[in-house]
């Protein structure tokens, strides 16, 4: 059975850190192309980082260089490293495994996590 499992969202003030981590089982992380997504309320989810083996293959322009998505295979977890967060930043954060298209498009994901809220304020 497939599992993602994130955690470490929270509420911090605008220019503060997080990192995220998303837990998996059910499947070997380290051929599995995975990514990260985010909805803020009223919107639609978007991609903000894509990930095969270890490399990032793709940014949201709104993240790049704030943000950094890495893994760790031998712990089957994914983390998504958020650095001077923005208001804009807030909302579900997701992990999700998807096809390898290298691409952010939630069309593209077969399994979604639950999610964890990231609120900023300013």
């Amino acid at each position: 059975q497939v599992r993602l499992v994130e955690s470490g969202g929270d509420s911090v003030q605008a220019g503060g850190s997080l990192r995220l981590s998303c837990a998996v089982s059910g499947f070997t992380l380290t051929f599995a192309c995975m990514g990260w997504f985010r909805q803020a309320p009223g919107k639609e989810r978007e991609g903000v980082a894509d990930i095969f083996s270890g490399t990032p293959q793709a940014y949201a322009n709104s993240v790049k260089g704030r943000f950094t998505a890495s893994r760790d295979n031998a712990k089957n977890t994914l983390y998504l490293q958020m650095n001077s967060l923005k208001p804009e930043d807030t909302g579900t954060y997701y992990c999700a495994r998807k096809r390898c298209t290298g691409k952010l498009n939630p069309a593209d994901v077969n399994d979604w996590g639950q999610g964890t809220q990231v609120t900023v304020s300013s």
